[in-house]
C-alpha cells in the first residue's frame, strides 16, 4: 500500500513475532531513510497483529483475500493484480521466490489449477466494508497557530547503525528475486519484466 504493508507470517514460535517485526521495521526504516536521504521515523505507527492457528483455514483465506483486495478497495488498482502484492502467485499458481502457499489454499481443490480457480471465485465475492470517516476537530485552531521548531539530529543511545561500509550488497541475488516476483505477480508479466535489462 502507499503508507503501510500487510504480511501474513508464520513464525516458528509465536513469541518470535515481536522480534521479527521489530527487526523488519527497524531495518526497512534505516534502509529507506538512507535511500531517500531522510532521517527520523519512517513508519507512522507500531505494527498491529492478530494471531490465529494455522488450522483455521477460513481465517487464513479471509486474511489473504483482505490483503489481496486492499489495493483495489483503496482505489489504487482496478483489478486484483498489483505490482507490490503476491496475488499472482495464487491466481497463476506460479512461484515468485518469496511467497509460500498456505495449506488453506491447497484445501480449495484437488489440483493447483483447481485451487487457483476456487480462490479467484472466492476473491470475486469480496465486498469490502466502507471505513467510517474519522473526524478530528479538537485543536484545529490551536494547531494552526503553532510554529514548527527545527529538529536536531539526535542519536538514541540504544539505536544501532547499519554497517554500510562493511556490507556488500548481493545485487545479483536481489535482482533475481525482484525479477521473479515481478514476473509472477504483475498484471502483464511479459511487459513488466521488460524493465530488467537481461529479459528475453
Amino acid at each position: 500500500m502507499s503508507n503501510h504493508v500487510h504480511y501474513l507470517l508464520e513464525p516458528l514460535q509465536p513469541e518470535d513475532l515481536p522480534k521479527i517485526m521489530h527487526w523488519l521495521n527497524w531495518f526497512t526504516a534505516m534502509c529507506f531513510n538512507r535511500l531517500l536521504n531522510r532521517t527520523g521515523h519512517f513508519w507512522e505507527k507500531r505494527y498491529h497483529s492478530s494471531g490465529f492457528p494455522r488450522s483455521d483455514y477460513r481465517r487464513a483465506l479471509n486474511t489473504l483475500r483482505y490483503i489481496h483486495a486492499n489495493p483495489k478497495s483503496a482505489a489504487m488498482q482496478l483489478g486484483w493484480f498489483y505490482d507490490f502484492s503476491n496475488y499472482g502467485v495464487y491466481d497463476r499458481v506460479v512461484p515468485d521466490g518469496i511467497s509460500q502457499w498456505h495449506p488453506a489454499f491447497f484445501a480449495l481443490g484437488i489440483t493447483l489449477d483447481a485451487c487457483a480457480v476456487a480462490y479467484r471465485q472466492f476473491c470475486k465475492k469480496y465486498r469490502p466494508r466502507p471505513k467510517p470517516e474519522i473526524k478530528r476537530t479538537w485543536g484545529k485552531q490551536m494547531l494552526a497557530g503553532l510554529k514548527l521548531r527545527k529538529k536536531f539530529n539526535k542519536t538514541s543511545p540504544g539505536q544501532q547503525r547499519l554497517p554500510w561500509d562493511d556490507w556488500t550488497v548481493p545485487v545479483g541475488e536481489i535482482y533475481k528475486v525482484a525479477k521473479e516476483f515481478v514476473w509472477a505477480n504483475a498484471l502483464n508479466p511479459d511487459i513488466a519484466v521488460l524493465q530488467f535489462s537481461d529479459s528475453t
